[in-house]
């Protein structure tokens, strides 16, 4: 325990956690702080002034980052005849029907996101508690329920994030990997939150994005200043 919150606390020196950060300053932060063995992921976090239990207060979408994520995404595919022919063209990592359903149903989720042609939606409507809450349920407002099977898998694959608000507010993504350039964070930064405040619902009411912050997987959430990252 001692020597994890030696590691905590080198990771926090030289951070002031009541201090907001212009981004760039804080991704170098973020670069420099993080000390895992392993490539970790940049995420951001954004405290939206919406309340998502109205409706009209819904904050969800999808963005392609310009430069990818640095993740390597499984993509599931629901399609049949030559719709999944396509999608296994494509380079989706699993394509099926029914004996996707059962696969998923009997508890096997191997993959990032989740794409169905219209057709199959009545079939992958009965696994809606299952990928419900992993936020892996093919909806046409973020383009996996499509016939466009081919550019979906390719977004997918290409550096698609999806997005979707919390109870809180809170809106949270992996935007990159520390092994990428300052430049190439803060574009992809850039794209997402650009792409959070053009979907800013109706019923949003007073200061729309009231807190950003940026880390590492297992780095320290850096405070940012909002004006700087939109």
């Amino acid at each position: 325990m001692a020597k994890i919150a030696k590691k905590v606390a080198a990771a926090r020196e030289g951070i002031d956690p009541n201090k907001l950060y212009p981004l760039q300053d804080a991704v170098k932060l973020v670069k420099s702080k993080a000390s895992a063995k392993f490539d970790e992921t940049v995420e951001i976090a954004m405290n939206l002034g919406v309340d998502p239990r109205h409706a009209d207060q819904m904050v969800r979408g999808v963005v392609n980052l310009p430069n990818g994520t640095g993740k390597t995404v499984r993509v599931a595919v629901f399609a049949r005849g030559a719709k999944a022919d396509e999608a296994t063209a494509a380079g989706a990592d699993i394509v099926g029907a029914e004996d996707l359903l059962e696969t998923i149903q009997g508890g096997k989720i191997d993959f990032d996101r989740c794409i169905a042609t219209p057709d199959m939606m009545p079939l992958v409507g009965r696994l809606g508690k299952i990928l419900g809450p992993r936020n892996l349920m093919p909806n046409p407002k973020v383009g996996t329920v499509t016939m466009d099977v081919k550019g979906a898998v390719g977004a997918a694959k290409g550096g698609a994030v999806e997005y979707r608000v919390e109870k809180a507010g809170i809106i949270h993504a992996g935007v990159g990997k520390v092994s990428f350039s300052e430049e190439a964070l803060l574009q992809n930064i850039k794209a997402f939150t650009d792409a959070v405040v053009k979907s800013k619902p109706a019923g949003a009411k007073g200061t729309y994005v009231k807190k950003v912050a940026v880390s590492s997987t297992m780095g320290p959430g850096i405070g940012v200043e909002p004006g700087t990252a939109l």
